[in-house]
């Protein structure tokens, strides 16, 4: 079986040094993280979506109503990848990154 590298990456952002991890790529079961950024406890939280877990919980086959994982709001959506979740700064990739399975 032929499988894509996945990366865990480090995004930091510019202003504050608020850091997260941003996974590309699909995992071992066909899932893929996705990260929301949650205006209320100004995190950004990851969430499995699809693959085999989604398979069989289908609330997982997207990222329509997932709550956050830190507090549990219902707001979190999907990160833009760059606005700090914090200070509204910029987040830009560093060159730290691994494998995920």
């Amino acid at each position: 079986m032929h499988s894509v590298m996945a990366w865990k990456k480090k995004y930091r952002c510019t202003r504050c040094g608020y850091e997260a991890d941003v996974y590309e790529g699909k995992g071992l079961f066909g899932q893929h993280i996705t990260p929301l950024s949650c205006p209320d406890c100004h995190r950004i939280v990851n969430i499995v979506v699809g693959g085999v877990i989604g398979d069989v919980a289908p609330s997982y086959q997207s990222e329509a109503g997932r709550l956050c994982l830190h507090c549990g709001s219902d707001r979190a959506r999907p990160w833009n990848m760059h606005t700090c979740p914090r200070c509204r700064g910029e987040m830009e990739e560093t060159d730290e990154r691994e494998f995920w399975t």
